[in-house]
Formats: structure tokens, sequence, C-alpha cells
């Protein structure tokens, strides 16, 4: 076995989940894919593959258990995280990733048909510009922005009993957001030190 597997495994052990050898094999391949885009696009400043297993395939797959079953967008995407981890996951869940810019977007559709991620909807836009045929039910980011203008700036794309999951380190309780319901769930994420939090969030409704 190789040791971004074992990585792989251990880590997804200790979080309680359980991978399916084909989902292992497209997660790795989705992170041999994204390393090797990043000499040229550069997609991540993570270029270590080790890294890349705890700090974007862990990270992302910790969240898996807050995910429900109606439509999901991932909010600047870059380069798919963590909506294509979700995707190869949940492949009866329909994801969307948006991101603003098109190399992030060429990248993340690349992906998407190599990996035959028929779930996975690719959105080259400003999120502000966004005008979808019908609304999300979740709402993720994970280095989007503050949440009180992730929430400004995405309001119209969530459905009106929707709930945000917003990826966060331990700074996010130095912001102050109004007429909200926020429940903070500490995520821990094996190999990597940083405190992590999952904010799920709704809307006080009028």
């Amino acid at each position: 076995m190789s040791d971004l597997r074992q990585i792989l495994l251990s880590g997804t052990e200790q979080m309680g989940l359980s991978l399916s050898e084909a989902q292992s094999d497209k997660l790795l391949d989705y992170l041999e894919l994204m390393i090797k885009w990043n000499k040229t696009y550069n997609l991540s400043a993570i270029r270590d593959p080790q890294s890349g297993v705890k700090k974007h395939l862990l990270d992302s797959l910790s969240i898996l258990p807050h995910i429900g079953n109606e439509p999901l967008l991932d909010v600047g995407a870059g380069a798919g995280l963590p909506g294509i981890v979700l995707a190869i996951m949940r492949p009866k869940l329909s994801i969307s990733v948006l991101d603003s810019v098109g190399k992030k977007c060429r990248f993340m559709q690349f992906v998407k048909t190599q990996l035959q991620l028929d779930n996975l909807n690719v959105v080259n836009e400003r999120v502000e510009a966004f005008k979808p045929q019908a609304c999300f039910a979740q709402v993720t980011s994970r280095a989007f922005a503050e949440v009180g203008k992730t929430l400004k700036l995405t309001r119209h794309l969530l459905c009106d009993n929707g709930r945000y999951l917003l990826m966060k380190g331990d700074h996010f309780s130095q912001e102050e957001v109004q007429g909200v319901l926020m429940t903070p769930h500490q995520i821990n994420v094996p190999y990597v030190s940083d405190d992590r939090f999952l904010l799920e969030i709704q809307l006080e409704q009028p």
C-alpha cells in the first residue's frame, strides 16, 4: 500500500469514516491531478502529496457527517475543495462548485470529466452575479471570505430553510454576525494541528 493511501485510510478511520476502494482511488487520482496542474496553474500553496492528503483530502472529508441530501453549492471552490471531495463521496448528491477564476474552473471541469463525476456542476461566475434556476439547501465554503461577507454575497442562493456549512479556523469567534442562528462544530482532522470548525448557520426568518 502506498504511503498516501495509508495516510488517507488511517485518517478517515480516525474520523469514523469508511472509504471504498473506488472512493480512495478517485480521491488520490484527484490529488495527483491537482499537484500536476499546480505546476502551471498555481491552484494551491500545498505542493507536497502527503500534505495534500492531510490538508486537502482529510480536511474536506471531515465535514462529510454534516452534509445532508439536498443540492449543495461550494462557493469559491478554488481547486474543488471541499466540493469535489464531497462529490466523490456522495455520488447521488447534486453538487455545484463555483469560482470566478477561469483556470480553476477549467481544472475542476477536467477533474469532472476524468473522474466521471456526473453529479458535479462547475460554474465559472462571480458569486453575486450567479443566478441559478433553483436555490440551494446547503451552501459551503472553505477559504472564501469572512462569515458576514459570505452571507451577504450568497444570501440570494440559499433556500429559505437552507443552511450554511462554513469551514473555519478558530478566529471565527472574533466575527460578529447578526440575525443568524450559528452552531459551531469543532472538527477533528487527523495530522492537522490547527483548530478546525464547521459553522452551521441558519438565517433567522422574519
